[in-house]
């Protein structure tokens, strides 16, 4: 195959035909070693994507070691099994194939991507990237440097200040409540022991779980991942305990030389396993989801003009959930703002929603749905978090009908549940006038 038709064939994947969600048909496989993966065949285009996500995440560093697992996932393509970094970036580019090493809270995932005729030699590669990574000292000290300078960056941007600041106050003593990528001090006493152990610690067959959507076979499949995953270790340490928000309600005040506020807000959440997680995901979009239907769009931006945006969102994490919020406002007009979220806060818990705004919800909602399934990569990702959370194999097929199932009585009873102007708390980054710290 020519280098052209290979760049044209990955570019057709931005606009692969969009299947209808009903038909998106999940097969679950069973390596001959025991590793499951779901799989989607897709035959239609010579490609294959594949994620593969790990639970535990960045939560398992080791007390004093904050960092580790992040800048070790940041080192597996920087050489593996007999290759350096460059010797490995030149075969992946040769093959044509896509790697992405992420590391978040909760869970570390490896995405790829790559092309039928060169799937055996892709994934040897990513094999070697995952079992046997090199961990060059050359390779850390410059990955080491990025992580560093992000951090640095962090520290000037108030959009980041004021993340780390709520989780801070949020979950003091829970790796929640401490910057995944570490702080300057940890990054910089890492050594390679460290992430050596890390990989040991993130990495393990109990907690991972497998997506593959693309030109590939259920008989195909199940060899390749006792190759590809089969020599990491079988077990690893015990997740992290949950955990509650420590926050109370009220201002946190940071100052920063900056003439607009950044200001994040929330308080507890709802966790997804909660048999009222889909009323509250309709009422946090009729609150302040996406688009400028939301009553915080309409009562903080449209009628006021106090920010250009604003949203909530509900932060279902594995170990602690919170229901977030964040806008931006001038200096002098951030305290009014503040005052407007709670006035809306309390008047969905009180009032609940209209027929009208319920039924826009669940249209949006619902419509919106099989847009997520645009490409094999897309449908990759959306299997491996179905494992995760634990739903059934056939949740795409009866998703949007437990949206649809959601009534105004269920909206009115997970906002009188959930939300709590009380309990709000406001983080505000930057000079706010008539804003200081302390409780309502």
């Amino acid at each position: 195959m020519s280098q052209m038709f290979r760049i044209l064939a990955i570019a057709a994947l931005a606009v692969l035909p969009l299947r209808a969600v009903a038909a998106v048909e999940i097969q679950e496989v069973t390596s001959p070693g025991g590793i499951t993966a779901w799989l989607v065949e897709e035959h239609s285009i010579p490609f294959v994507a594949l994620e593969i996500r790990f639970k535990g995440g960045t939560n398992l560093d080791l007390p004093g070691k904050r960092g580790a697992t992040n800048l070790m996932m940041g080192l597996l393509e920087e050489g593996a099994a007999d290759r350096d970094a460059r010797a490995f970036a030149e075969e992946r580019e040769t093959l044509a194939a896509s790697f992405r090493f992420d590391a978040g809270n909760d869970s570390v995932s490896i995405e790829a991507s790559f092309l039928t005729e060169n799937k055996t030699e892709s994934l040897a590669l990513l094999r070697d990237a995952i079992i046997s990574p090199r961990f060059d000292p050359v390779a850390v000290e410059r990955v080491r440097d990025q992580v560093l300078a992000v951090l640095a960056q962090d520290a000037q941007d108030p959009a980041k200040v004021a993340s780390r600041t709520f989780a801070a106050l949020s979950y003091p003593g829970h790796p929640y409540g401490s910057p995944l990528n570490g702080t300057p001090e940890t990054v910089a006493a890492l050594d390679i022991d460290d992430l050596r152990e890390a990989h040991a610690r993130a990495l393990t067959l109990d907690r991972v779980h497998v997506g593959v959507s693309g030109d590939i076979t259920a008989e195909e499949l199940g060899p390749l991942l006792d190759k590809l995953l089969g020599e990491l270790p079988a077990t690893g340490p015990a997740p992290v305990p949950d955990v509650a928000s420590a926050l109370g309600g009220g201002v946190t005040v940071v100052d920063f030389p900056t003439p607009q506020s950044v200001v994040l807000f929330g308080h507890e959440g709802i966790a997804f396993d909660d048999p009222d997680y889909f009323a509250a995901f309709v009422m946090n979009h009729i609150l302040g989801g996406s688009g400028f239907a939301s009553r915080l769009m309409e009562e903080v931006r449209v009628r006021r003009g106090l920010t250009y945006g604003i949203g909530t969102f509900l932060a279902a994490r594995d170990h602690g959930a919170q229901i977030l919020g964040q806008f931006s406002s001038s200096n002098a007009r951030a305290a009014g703002a503040v005052e407007i979220v709670r006035s809306e806060w309390s008047r969905l818990a009180i009032e609940g929603v209209t027929p009208d705004e319920l039924e826009a919800a669940k249209t949006f909602l619902t419509g919106a749905y099989p847009l997520r399934f645009d490409g094999n990569s897309n449908i990759a990702s959306i299997m491996v978090g179905m494992q995760t959370l634990g739903l059934p194999i056939d949740y795409i097929a009866t998703r949007n009908d437990r949206v649809d199932a959601v009534t105004a009585e269920d909206v009115q009873r997970v906002a009188n549940r959930l939300l709590d102007p009380e309990a709000l708390h406001f983080v505000v980054v930057g000079q706010p006038e008539g804003l200081e710290s302390g409780a309502f």
